[in-house]
C-alpha cells in the first residue's frame, strides 16, 4: 500500500508541474478537533489530536494554486458515561487535493477532496480504575472519502497557517456501526475533522 501511495503522489506532482509557474515543499502541523457523526451519535464527544505531514504548492496564477498534501492524523471521538468512558482512536494517512483561491494578499480560501488510508484503528474503555484497548480496525473501512473547505494565510517568509473543516463523505463502517459490540442495521458514520495548522514552505 505504501508503494502505491508513493506513486499516486508522484503522478500528481508530475501532471501539475506540467502547468505551473512556481512550485514550493514544505510541511506542516497542528491540532484535530475529531469526532464521528452520523447514525446512533447522541453523546458523542470530540477527541482533540495531531496531524503532520508534507505540503506541496504549485502556483498556476497570481490569484490560483493547487496544493497536495501527504498527512499523518489521528481522528476518531469519544462517548463518556457516568460509569465509563470510550475511545475510538482511528489514524489516517490522508491525502487532501487543495485548490487555492488567493482573494488578498497571502489570504486565500481554500476547497477540495480528500481520500484517507487507515493505519490502525483502537478502542479504549476506561471504567473503575481500570482500562483495555484492542483492535478495531477489521470493523473500519480501510479508505476513506472527504471534501475540505478552509482558509490559510502565507507570510512572504514562507510561514502559514489553516483553518479547514474535513467533511466525511463516506461510511467508514465495515460492520454496521462503530461500536463493535452493536450491529443492527445499516449505521452509518462519517469522519467530521477540524484541524488548525502552522506550515513553512522551504
Amino acid at each position: 500500500m505504501k508503494k502505491t501511495l508513493v506513486i499516486i503522489f508522484i503522478a500528481i506532482l508530475g501532471l501539475l508541474n506540467v502547468n505551473a509557474q512556481d512550485i514550493k515543499f514544505g510541511v506542516k502541523a497542528g491540532v484535530n478537533f475529531a469526532t464521528i457523526t452520523g447514525d446512533e451519535t447522541q453523546g458523542v464527544k470530540g477527541r482533540t489530536s495531531l496531524h503532520v505531514g508534507a505540503i506541496s504548492e504549485f502556483l498556476i496564477s497570481d490569484k490560483f494554486s493547487i496544493q497536495p498534501e501527504l498527512l499523518y492524523s489521528a481522528q476518531g471521538a469519544k462517548y463518556e458515561d457516568v460509569d465509563f468512558k470510550e475511545t475510538m482512536k482511528l489514524d489516517y494517512l490522508n491525502l487532501p487535493i487543495m485548490a487555492k483561491f488567493y482573494v488578498a494578499d497571502g489570504f486565500s480560501l481554500e476547497a477540495g477532496p480528500q481520500v484517507g488510508f487507515l493505519l490502525s484503528a483502537k478502542g479504549k474503555l476506561e471504567a473503575g480504575g481500570e482500562s483495555v484497548e484492542v483492535d478495531i480496525k477489521d470493523f473500519v473501512k480501510g479508505i476513506d472519502f472527504g471534501l475540505n473547505f478552509g482558509v490559510g494565510y502565507k507570510l512572504p517568509s514562507g510561514i502559514n497557517f489553516g483553518a479547514r473543516y474535513n467533511l466525511g463523505l463516506s461510511n467508514i463502517n465495515d460492520s454496521g456501526s462503530i461500536d463493535p459490540e452493536f450491529n443492527v442495521g445499516d449505521v452509518k458514520n462519517q469522519n467530521g475533522v477540524i484541524q488548525l495548522s502552522l506550515g513553512y514552505f522551504f
